[in-house]
């Protein structure tokens, strides 16, 4: 796919020379901190040196006093207490640790995730009737309720109570709840927003620990967690998220709870980044809720015993491969239905439906379609009589207020920038494919329709050496809003020969001038051995990584892009 060399702009040349002289940095090293608004050395150390004392009081969120006050009285009043939430990553997690920590002093707990099918995304009427069933008075819902004004009406009517605990935008009304801890909410002082909905259930317990004389000691258990659902609901890794990823990275790397490292056994990886859990934690969570029942999921995460958890991950396991025999299947469908339709290629839009695909990938397929064709999504099958969709979005364009403009034909939507979820009936699919092509083909300018690869900064490979890259690794660990850095070098030259190896991968050797040569291995990227044979310089963009092999460890540059040094074009 074509892509858009886009270099970032300097942002504070001023900032970089003093912050290169305090920390004795390479300039480049010390442009990434500025283009990440880091310009003072005090910045520079709290970036560096991340420190749990940095985390925010919780009580500077708006309704945690009287949260807090509220779960005291039914603890004290011995009253039912469901712990709701959503059935992703992030919510399952958020389940897991609230739910885990309250049930160290409340006897009668429950817990509660609605079926992806039956009663769909957020608090439902089920789970409300569930709770009237059981007795339970108090709902702590997590991830998920922003949106519930009559969700919790309707509870409210029973005589039950709600806690809401979301990081999604709200409405224009707040749900008439005890309380509602959202830091995206009005009024709302707290300084940091950017939580997943398991950070909030993190501050909420953080909260009660404080009230009560528990020592902070006691949640870092929870750490492992709160970095799960941060990496896999893809939050910004910064200030306080920057703050429990380091941590929890920390934890899932040497003690982490017995949930976590029966996956991790099962996976066979020793150390795990942001990226590795993206990638093959998270999946294996969300399975469960999306092949089957995210109660596998919770159940895994609160386990107190290693084998009740290794038999969970393993059900887990099997879930997840299920899961990815129905994403290829769908995706290869999805792609031979576009490839097939003339004005369907030629369109700024993809819109695909067929009842019979499997509802719990649809989100991945629609994240696949994106990546191919590179423009905003929707994927829709049937469920339980209604269309359901996952629209996803390019980089730069708003998704969610393209999905607003086609509103009065949906039953149901929410979501946000680049990913929403909706609900329509059948007879307004057309409806939907003509509109939403028409809204987008207006709004987008035609810039965005081409994948932009942001370069950090332009460097010469001679500036590569053993305390550049021990420097750059302190960066970590990445994510959104601080991703692995992007660096330019321009006409380099191919030592030897390139080859192309694998599923067209390209490796090669390549020096700048006087430079001592690095070994580069560019992924997907095989049609580019037709510029790297030419016998001309040519430039390329890449990550820095640490290769080991056979316990020796190098320096290599992981490609993202190559091209013709403008000059030769």
């Amino acid at each position: 796919m074509q892509k858009r060399w886009a270099e970032q702009e300097l942002k504070d040349l001023k900032a970089v020379k003093e912050l290169q002289e305090q920390l004795n940095i390479d300039e480049v090293l010390a442009t990434l901190l500025v283009n990440r608004n880091i310009t003072s050395f005090e910045d520079a150390r709290s970036f560096f040196r991340p420190e749990l004392a940095q985390l925010h009081d919780p009580f500077l969120m708006k309704g945690m006093d009287i949260a807090v006050s509220r779960i005291q009285q039914a603890l004290l009043s011995k009253e039912k207490i469901l712990i709701y939430g959503d059935y992703d990553v992030d919510g399952t997690t958020s389940v897991a640790l609230v739910f885990g920590f309250f049930r160290k002093y409340h006897y009668h707990i429950d817990y509660y995730i609605p079926d992806r099918y039956k009663e769909g995304y957020g608090i439902s009427t089920e789970g409300i009737d569930y709770a009237h069933k059981n007795g339970i008075s108090l709902i702590i819902a997590l991830d998920c309720g922003i949106k519930s004004v009559d969700k919790v009406e309707y509870a409210n009517g029973l005589n039950i109570d709600f806690i809401i605990c979301d990081h999604h935008l709200p409405g224009c009304v707040i749900p008439d709840a005890v309380a509602v801890l959202d830091p995206k909410q009005p009024d709302c002082s707290y300084p940091y927003k950017e939580l997943s909905g398991c950070g909030i259930g993190f501050k909420l317990v953080q909260a009660f620990a404080m009230k009560n004389s528990i020592t902070f000691q006691e949640l870092e258990c929870y750490l492992d967690l709160v970095v799960v659902s941060i990496a896999s609901d893809i939050v910004p890794i910064t200030g306080e998220n920057r703050v429990l990823a380091k941590f929890g990275l920390k934890r899932l790397n040497t003690s982490p709870c017995h949930g976590m490292a029966a996956l991790i056994e099962i996976t066979g990886k020793k150390q795990y980044t942001i990226s590795d859990v993206v990638f093959t934690l998270g999946p294996r969570i969300n399975a469960s809720g999306r092949i089957d029942d995210a109660r596998h999921s919770v159940n895994l995460l609160i386990s107190e015993n290693r084998d009740i958890a290794r038999a969970h991950s393993h059900i887990i396991n099997i879930k997840n491969t299920e899961r990815k025999e129905h994403d290829a299947s769908i995706t290869e469908q999805a792609l031979a239905m576009i490839a097939a339709d003339p004005d369907l290629l030629k369109r700024k839009t993809t819109v695909v439906y067929n009842e019979g695909w499997h509802k719990g990938v649809i989100g991945i397929v629609a994240s696949r379609l994106t990546e191919k064709y590179y423009r905003p999504t929707i994927v829709l099958t049937q469920s339980n009589g209604q269309v359901s969709g996952s629209a996803r979005s390019v980089i730069g364009f708003d998704l969610y207020e393209a999905l607003n403009s086609c509103s009065d034909l949906f039953e149901q939507f929410g979501g946000h920038k680049y990913a929403a979820g909706i609900t329509l009936k059948t007879e307004n699919i057309l409806a939907l494919q003509e509109r939403f092509e028409d809204v987008v083909s207006k709004t987008i300018p035609d810039e965005l329709l081409i994948q932009e690869l942001v370069i950090d900064a332009k460097l010469q490979l001679d500036k590569i050496d053993g305390k550049f890259f021990r420097v750059l690794n302190q960066f970590a660990p990445f994510g959104p809003l601080n991703s692995t850095p992007i660096f330019i070098s321009e006409q380099v030259t191919c030592i030897g020969h390139a080859l192309v190896v694998g599923n067209n991968h390209i490796k090669m050797t390549v020096k700048q001038g006087d430079s001592k040569p690095f070994d580069c291995i560019g992924f997907g990227l095989g049609e580019s051995l037709d510029i790297i044979n030419e016998n001309q310089d040519f430039d390329i963009c890449y990550t820095i990584e640490e290769n080991v092999w056979k316990e020796k460890r190098s320096i290599q540059l992981n490609l993202k892009g190559v091209r013709r040094t403008p000059q030769h074009q």
